[in-house]
Parts: structure tokens; sequence; C-alpha cells
């Protein structure tokens, strides 16, 4: 078993009720998740998505390595000119203008995630960053896999689109690229730092539950 899979391992319960078993998940694969409410995890995402970015630049700014400098740029770019188009377009068909969904404000659980993930970046090395982050790439590509073999959302709809979208062998190469990486990291760090890096994945772990439950619980943004 690899590290990283030692790590998804040991929060194997939290995984779970984070990424297959949470209603808003289940709501996107079998279209039930109401427009309301997909609205608002789109537009929450997108500002949790601006802030990822600012961690993934980070995050190849302290890479040791050409070669992991040019993943990082390549995950960058997925986010900003993929992902991102990606809610702008869902948001443009829920009636939300692109500058309506700029001025958005986020949830305390959004500020509370990128927080975590901001501050992981500025002070952790390159193995804590990673592991920090891989909750979300790995979450969301076993998400997409998932509800793409199993959903039962219509062909066309909003829900099928998302999934489609995360369920994609660009998004799979990167999810795979990344848990490689930290599988590496890891190989060459102290018994400490492995400590840490097992620590901050499952903290991601808690803070992907907490994202899906505010999305479906709508909780009020910040004024």
């Amino acid at each position: 078993m690899s590290f990283s899979e030692e790590m998804r391992s040991a929060v194997a319960a939290e995984w779970d009720r984070a990424h297959r078993d949470h209603p808003t998940v289940r709501g996107i694969g079998d279209g039930t998740l109401s427009l309301e409410r997909f609205r608002y995890y789109m537009s929450q995402d997108y500002l949790f998505l601006i802030e990822y970015c600012r961690v993934v630049a980070l995050a190849t700014a302290k890479s040791p390595d050409l070669e992991s400098m040019g993943q990082w740029a390549a995950l960058l770019n997925e986010t900003l000119n993929s992902e991102m188009e990606l809610h702008r377009s869902f948001c443009e068909d829920f009636g939300i203008s692109r500058d309506a969904l700029e001025a958005t404000r986020p949830s305390a659980t959004t500020l509370a995630y990128t927080g975590f993930l901001l501050q992981t970046a500025r002070d952790g090395t390159i193995a804590e960053i990673a592991s920090a982050m891989l909750p979300c790439q790995w979450g969301y590509d076993q998400i997409g896999e998932e509800l793409g073999r199993s959903g039962i959302a219509e062909s066309g709809s909003l829900h099928r689109r998302w999934i489609d979208g995360y369920n994609a062998p660009e998004y799979r190469a990167l999810t795979t690229w990344l848990r490689e990486l930290t599988d590496g990291l890891a190989e060459t760090a102290s018994d400490d730092r492995r400590e840490e890096m097992r620590q901050l994945f499952a903290e991601g772990v808690r803070h992907e539950h907490a994202f899906w439950q505010a999305a479906w619980d709508m909780q009020e943004p910040l004024s």
C-alpha cells in the first residue's frame, strides 16, 4: 500500500462520508440536488478555486525541480482555465453573471478551508502542501469516476455536465501525478514529517466534508 493509500485508509470512514455518502454528492449523482443548493455550491466553490490557485502558485514556487514545477503549473492552468470556466458556464446557466459570481461573499466554511490551505502553502514544505491539497484533488476525481459509472443524472443536465467535467482523463492524470509526488516525498521524509503529512491530509478530508455540508445547509455567507 502506498503512503497516500495509507493516509486515506486511516480516515476511511471520514473519507466516504465526504466523497461517497454525502447527500450533496449523491444528489449530483442522481440528479436530485436542487438548483438552489447547486447554485450555492458552485458560487462558493468558485471562491474556493480562486484561493486554491494561489496555493498552487505557492507550491510551484516551492517545488525543488523543473519537472515538478511544470506539473504544478499544469494544475494551475487546468484550474484557472478549465475548472473555473466550467463554474462560470454553470453559473451563467443559473442566471448568475461573472460580475455577480465574483462579488459572492464567502461562507465561514469556505474561509476556513481556504485559510487552512493558504497557511499550509505559506508556512509548509512542498510535502506538507501536497498532503493538504490531495483530499480535494483525489476526492473530486473519485466522485467524478464513481458518478460517471453509477450516476443516473440525465444526459445534458447540469448534474451530468458537472460529473463529466470531473470524470475526465486530464483531471485523472493530475490526480495520479499528485499522489505519486506525495508518495515520493514521503519516502525521503522523516518520521515527524510523515506524521505531519498524515495530519494535514486528515484535516483536508474534514474540510472537504464541511464544504459539502455547507452546500447542503446553504450556510449563510459572511457579510
